[in-house]
Order: structure tokens, then sequence, then C-alpha cells
């Protein structure tokens, strides 16, 4: 009976472990030795060691400027997108009218492809005959040019990814209803306001799913790709002007497929991969002091 159980979970199992190490374990290995090496993609790779480390920390100033892009955009649109996501799920959690169409409003723009909404934004950030821009007129502002300057086109792309909240919105709402109702009961009894109750139950209840969100939100925030590539793309160079609106991945497939620089490519995105690994450690570290699970005990 054990070794028929043990076979068939090796065999349930086996196509994850196949597809992991085919498809992941394998190009993550090749891309390591790449990181090593020189290659255009044509001609057998040349071991160089870590000059490519050492050109892209002490040799590339485009890479600073790419990183510090990077880090500005996810330490906005992260917090941005979580408190935005919290505010509407408190506010579809309530019984109000048109809550369903509401609910179903929020969710719609994460099932619009990455391309058709960048599209529509590029039309609504247009200097001149753009929505919001037009929007700002009306009451006598002088819109910026948003994508073709270079101060505010990162605040556009922030604005993009606050738009698209929708899945964080729905996982927030699902754990909002399944806070059990005699919490609130118990507090409405002993005094507690509705702000009381929302900062001492929901947010605790809640402290997985916006732990899930952090992490899930840093790791997309890092590796912000396709609005860069539509929004900001001009001829050949997508960084918008002046590389304002550069980041780590198309940093990365610039050199990787545009300039044939496969092995320095790699090693941006081994970088890439440090940053992220390093940044989820933290909040993973940090989850003990400020997530908490209903099932747990904690010791004093």
């Amino acid at each position: 009976m054990r070794r028929r159980e043990s076979l068939w979970f090796y065999l349930m199992v086996s196509p994850w472990v196949v597809g992991f190490v085919v498809l992941t374990l394998g190009p993550m290995v090749f891309s390591g030795y790449l990181s090593l090496t020189d290659w255009d993609l044509f001609n057998p790779p040349e071991w160089v060691g870590l000059d490519n480390y050492v050109k892209m920390f002490t040799g590339d100033p485009v890479f600073w400027k790419v990183l510090g892009n990077t880090f500005f955009y996810a330490f906005l649109s992260v917090p941005l997108c979580m408190l935005a996501s919290l505010g509407a799920a408190y506010l579809l959690n309530k019984p109000l009218r048109f809550r369903r169409l509401f609910r179903t409003a929020i969710y719609l723009p994460t099932l619009v492809p990455l391309v058709a909404t960048s599209i529509l934004f590029v039309w609504m950030f247009a200097p001149d005959t753009g929505l919001i821009n037009t929007f700002l007129a009306l009451f006598g502002i002088d819109g910026p040019e948003w994508l073709l300057d270079a101060s505010w086109v990162k605040p556009a792309l922030i604005l993009v990814s606050v738009w698209q909240i929708g899945t964080s919105v729905l996982l927030l709402l699902a754990g909002m209803q399944s806070v059990p109702k005699h919490l609130y009961e118990a507090a409405a009894l002993d005094g507690a306001s509705p702000w009381q109750q929302f900062r001492h139950i929901t947010i605790p209840m809640l402290t997985p799913v916006i732990f899930f969100n952090l992490v899930m939100g840093i790791i997309g925030a890092f590796q912000v790709f396709a609005q860069i590539y539509i929004m900001t793309s001009k001829g050949n160079n997508f960084g918008g002007p002046d590389n304002a609106s550069q980041m780590m991945v198309p940093f990365l497939f610039n050199h990787a497929f545009k300039f044939n620089h496969m092995g320095y490519a790699s090693a941006i995105a081994w970088v890439l991969f440090a940053i992220l690994l390093t940044l989820t450690a933290v909040v993973i570290r940090s989850s003990s002091l400020w997530v908490f699970y209903e099932s747990e005990v904690r010791r004093k």
C-alpha cells in the first residue's frame, strides 16, 4: 500500500518536477553561466568572469538610473495600490446599492489585456487631446505632457498600476467576508466605533491577505515591462525621455535582444533576482511581527 501510494505520488508530481527542472531551473543555471561570459547569440560564449558585474556597477551609469527608476516606481506604486485596494474592498463590503455592479467594474480592468490597457492610457495621457488634460483644463489647470515629460512619466505609470487593483480588491473582500461577525458584535457592545473596529479587528484579520498582496506587488512592480514597452516606446528606444521610465526588465530586454549582449543581460537578470530575493526575505522575516493567523497561538 505504501509503495503504491508513493508511486502515485511521484507519478502525479512528476509533470511539475520535470517542468520546473526543464523550464525554470535549467534556464536559471544556464543564465548564471552566461552572466560570466560575453555572448552575442551568434558566436560561442567567451568566458569573461565577473567583468559583466564590474561593468554594471562601475562602468554603466544608465544601470544606476534604471535601478533608481525601478525602486521609485515600486516603492510608490505598491503602497498606493495596497491602500487603494484596501479602501475599495472596505467600501464594497458595505451594503450599497448596485454593489455587484461596482464589484464587477473594479475587477474588470484586470481582465483587459495589458496591450489594450496601455494603448488606452496613451490616449488618456495625450498632452493636447487626452482625457486627463481635458478634464484638468475645465478647472483652468494646464496639464503636464505626462509620457513626454521626464518628471511625469513615472507618476503616469504609477497611475496605470493603481487602476489595475481588481485582484487585490477581490482577495481583500474575500478576507473581510470571512471575519467572524461575533467579533464586530462584541466590539460594538463595548462601544467601539466603526474606525476602531476596522483598525483593531478588520486589519489584523486581513494581515495574511495583505502580506500576500505585498509580496506579489513587490515582485510585479520590479518586473514591469509591457506598460514601458508600449506607452513610452519611441522608435527602438522604450526608456522614455532621457531614460526616465527605463526599468530593470526593459533594460534587460534591450541588452539581450536589441544589442545582443546576452551575457550582460543575464548578469542584469541575476542582480534583479538577488534584489527580489532580498526584499521578499525581508518581508517574510518581518511577517512574524505584524501578520496574524486566526489559528495561531503566540507565546509572550
